[in-house]
């Protein structure tokens, strides 16, 4: 059967799943979920980009990046597999039975298994990306979340779709970008980073081609923060710091994870000598060089010699790439992490005065007044001509109620529930797996 006639398949499934619990609903209730689907929508229709200091506000108190008490499953129709991983499925979706403008509105649902969560050890990954999503709700390069909502079995994160699909796919098709086009998107990469070090303390670790997204207007979107870490206090004054869990942060500014794509890593990351937010500017450099020569400067079919490679650090440039870019892409990609651009005296402002961005405004790049080199030809807001066809759902899923856990990894899960800030919620009728997920996941 062909996997779009199994999608239709399983929406309607959905749908059908709770509609018996419908008629018992209180109207209250009701009111105030219609109520907050209207505002999500109307955020979806805006395209606006928050202020820094409307960004860092509260999750809790800005428009979007909250975590809801209202929203469940059966408010969307689940319209088509954007994308799968191993323990989590993105589906494009609209809201069920909406009318008028609201009709057209669509969005990413990422679904994510409790089960599968925890089989795989995933807890904390998924914990740092639901948080760090709601902290950087709003920002006009960073996916938005717009909302995270759960149920017994699920986590759901629900995004704004971008359907230009991925940088990647266009770098494959274009083999390099032109100076231009590879500028306006490096300059955006840069403020993402700058906001993610400088007001968030974040280090997003997995820069990379395919986790860039290109939205219906030609600007990026950046995706996957499963590796995201606050790993420094924030540097944003009276700004709340996003920290639920002692393992979450590090006084020291350093994390010694080794995490990333071998062509990405930076030199302490493959030596385990501690790293910051520095290896972010590192991977930008990489960026870059790959946006302008079609390939990343360090490369080979054995990861070990991709490694030998990255922590000698000497980048070859062919003859073609400017001076410029050159200065630019040595700076960012320099082995001595006190001596690497953005990681020095100045930080991202160094990088954005750098000759090689003269021609780039960043206040109307920020705001999106300037036009992307590449927008996708699109025939309706819920095209999805570049995303890949995807199998449908495994039929036969485990409970998450039922599934049995080592007692060990039992162990480690109420001792990590002990760390974790229970934000005033109470948590005395769950179980400590549970109480885990519910707290740490989508109620930090």
């Amino acid at each position: 059967m062909a996997p779009g006639i199994v999608d239709k398949m399983t929406s309607r499934l959905h749908r059908m799943s709770h509609s018996s619990s419908e008629g018992k609903e209180n109207k209250e209730t009701f009111s105030a979920r219609e109520e907050e689907k209207a505002r999500l929508a109307e955020w979806q229709a805006d395209t606006k980009p928050l202020e820094v200091s409307e960004i860092l506000i509260d999750p809790q108190q800005k428009r979007v990046g909250h975590s809801s008490k209202l929203l469940r499953k059966d408010d969307f129709e689940f319209m088509k597999t954007l994308g799968t991983g191993t323990f989590a499925r993105v589906w494009l979706t609209k809201f069920a039975g909406r009318k008028g403008s609201d009709k057209s509105q669509v969005f990413a649902l990422k679904v994510l298994r409790k089960v599968d969560v925890i089989r795989l050890k995933q807890v904390e990954h998924v914990r740092n990306e639901r948080n760090v999503l709601a902290a950087v709700a709003g920002h006009p390069f960073i996916t938005t979340m717009v909302a995270s909502f759960q149920d017994a079995d699920t986590l759901y994160m629900l995004l704004d779709y971008c359907p230009g699909g991925e940088v990647f796919s266009y770098l494959r098709r274009a083999r390099r970008f032109n100076e231009p086009t590879s500028q306006f998107y490096a300059a955006e990469i840069c403020l993402i980073l700058e906001f993610l070090h400088d007001k968030e303390g974040v280090a997003y670790r997995d820069l990379k081609p395919e986790n860039i997204l290109i939205d219906a207007e030609g600007h990026l979107k950046l995706v996957d923060f499963g590796f995201a870490k606050k790993i420094q206090s924030s540097a944003c004054p009276g700004h709340d710091p996003m920290v639920i869990d002692s393992t979450d942060f590090s006084s020291t500014g350093e994390t010694y994870t080794l995490c990333g794509t071998p062509e990405y890593l930076a030199p302490e990351v493959i030596k385990n000598t501690g790293h910051g937010t520095a290896v972010d500017w590192w991977a930008f450099g990489i960026l870059i060089y790959e946006f302008l020569v079609g390939q990343p400067p360090f490369w080979d079919q054995n990861p070990m010699k991709i490694y030998e490679q990255i922590v000698e650090g000497k980048v070859r440039y062919p003859s073609a790439m400017g001076e410029d870019a050159r200065d630019l892409i040595g700076g960012l990609c320099t082995v001595d992490v006190s001596k690497r651009l953005g990681h020095t005296s100045g930080g991202a402002s160094t990088i954005k005065a750098h000759p090689w961005f003269k021609n780039i405004d960043w206040d109307a790049l920020y705001h999106r007044k300037m036009q992307g080199p590449i927008v996708p030809h699109l025939k309706s807001p819920d095209d999805t001509r570049n995303f890949d066809e995807y199998d449908a759902e495994p039929v036969h899923k485990d409970q998450y109620t039922q599934v049995s856990f080592h007692p060990c990894w039992r162990s480690m899960m109420n001792l990590t529930l002990i760390c974790c800030r229970n934000n005033g919620t109470s948590t005395t009728a769950c179980s400590p797996i549970s109480r885990l997920l519910s707290t740490s996941l989508l109620e930090a």
